[in-house]
């Protein structure tokens, strides 16, 4: 078990060179500004989590203003609606892939993910 996590956690050589390659096309004039930076950001190793903590009150929130049912909200950050709704309910707190969706939902809108 403990070989299966130390392998999960290595990098691939594609996510060390593919920064340096589109830097240098950035620097060519392949790429704008806006494309190097998109993919630096997918591709950086350490891409720093979520800073805010969001409540279950606010992922409620969060959820009715964009006028999803929890099980359309839970489609479109690819969890099941129980956890939507524990998470809603303040059982469970949420962890990174889904704290750093919900604050790209609050700062920027549901569009954002679509």
């Amino acid at each position: 078990m403990a070989t299966r996590a130390r392998r999960a956690k290595r990098t691939s050589r594609l996510t060390w060179e593919l920064p340096e390659t589109a830097r240098d096309m950035h620097a060519s004039g392949l790429l704008t500004k806006a494309e190097h930076e998109k993919i630096t950001m997918r591709h950086k190793a350490d891409i720093p989590a979520a800073k805010t903590s969001l409540s279950g009150t606010q992922i409620k929130a969060l959820r009715k203003q964009t006028n999803l049912s929890q099980a359309v909200f839970a489609r479109y950050l690819n969890l099941t609606v129980g956890y939507v709704s524990q998470l809603e309910r303040g059982v469970k707190r949420p962890t990174d892939p889904p704290l750093v969706l919900l604050d790209v939902i609050r700062r920027k809108g549901i569009e954002a993910i679509l």
